[in-house]
This record gives C-alpha cells, structure tokens and sequence, in this order.
C-alpha cells in the first residue's frame, strides 16, 4: 500500500507522485494526474489531522449515489468525502460508506491513510474507460454524481495487476461544460462548515 503521509514527507511530491505507475502512465498514454484517491476511516478526522499540516480546510459532503454499477451490478452506494487541494492535486477523502466494499478494502487497520486510486480528467468516461479495458482493465466502478448544477461521470478501472493502483476518469461539468474546481472553491466551503459547526453537508 502507498500511504499519503509518505507523500507529504518527499521533498518533492510532484516527483513522488511521479513515479507511482509510471510505466503504466506512460505506455497507455494517460493525462497528467489530478487527483489523489485516499481511503480513511473517518473522514472529518483525517481532515482536522491534514488540516493542522496546513492543507485545506476541507469541504466535506455525504451523498447516496443511485447511478454505481460495480463489477456489472447496479447498486445504491451513500458515502462521505471530503475536497481540498494541496500542491495542485485534489485530495479526496473517502469513507468506507454503504452498499459496497470498495473502499472499505482498502482502510488500514492502523487508520492509516491510504492512497488507494489517482484520478484523471478527462473529456469522455467511457471513451477512456473502454479504450483500457481493450488492454485488459476491466471497468471496476462507473458511477456518476448530480448535485445540480454539476454532474461528475467516473469510472474506476481495476489496474492493480498492471499498475499496482486503481486509475480513475472523471469528467466534472458546470452546466454542461467541463471544469476544473479552484481550490479556492474547496477551501471556501470547508471554512464556511466551520464557522457554521455544520462540518458535513448531505447534498
């Protein structure tokens, strides 16, 4: 397992980040990495430890998400996330939640933070996503996210034969067009559920 504390003790985590399934990266010509995946037990407690290192603050939100088709099955999965961005990457924070196993597989058992996938943007999920299954990454995960006006579609591929981590696409868009959230937006919202004591928004 690769844990996000190693990361922040590199000297340089553009590089660090680098070198995580490089070769894989390279070969099948992926875009550069955006987000860092990391698993935890407790999301608002990992937040207030990262946030004492001087990441974020955190904008933290639960969610049920009806569209989460795992390994070819429709499921209904509810979870806790939480966003901030630290270095240019998203740092996302995921809970085990409820209706699959997917993330609880990856929690350590010393409550360690675990990164568990590295996302990327791109223009169309399943253009990527069955271009890599063609090279024998089967789709993992394809879900989507709607808390009007944004709607996120992503897919977690199972390339941990291959690459040793899961690879996520996700293509986030404002009314229908692709963006790019600023920190600034992230950390704007976690400020304001601090100041308001509401640390956890249900969308």
């Amino acid at each position: 397992m690769i844990y996000f504390d190693d990361l922040l003790k590199s000297d340089n985590i553009d590089y660090a980040v680098s070198r995580i399934a490089k070769d894989f990266r390279e070969k099948y010509k992926f875009p550069e990495v955006r987000q860092l995946g990391i698993v935890v037990p407790d999301v608002e407690a990992a937040a207030a430890q990262l946030e004492e290192k001087g990441i974020g603050p955190f904008f933290i939100a639960s969610d049920t998400l009806k569209f989460w088709n795992e390994r070819g099955e429709n499921r209904t999965f509810s979870g806790k996330v939480g966003m901030a961005i630290y270095k240019g990457y998203d740092v996302e924070l995921l809970e085990p939640g409820v209706g699959s196993t997917f993330y609880k597989s990856c929690v350590d058992e010393k409550c360690r933070m675990v990164l568990q996938h590295l996302g990327f943007l791109v223009k169309d999920v399943d253009s990527y996503r069955k271009e890599l299954e063609n090279y024998g990454c089967s789709t993992w995960v394809r879900g989507q996210i709607k808390s009007f006006p944004i709607v996120t579609e992503f897919a977690y591929m199972d390339t941990v034969a291959q690459a040793g981590i899961i690879m996520e696409f996700i293509d986030m868009r404002f009314l229908g067009f692709a963006v790019k959230v600023p920190g600034a937006i992230y950390h704007s919202l976690g400020r304001l559920e601090k100041l308001t004591g509401i640390r956890c928004l249900s969308l």
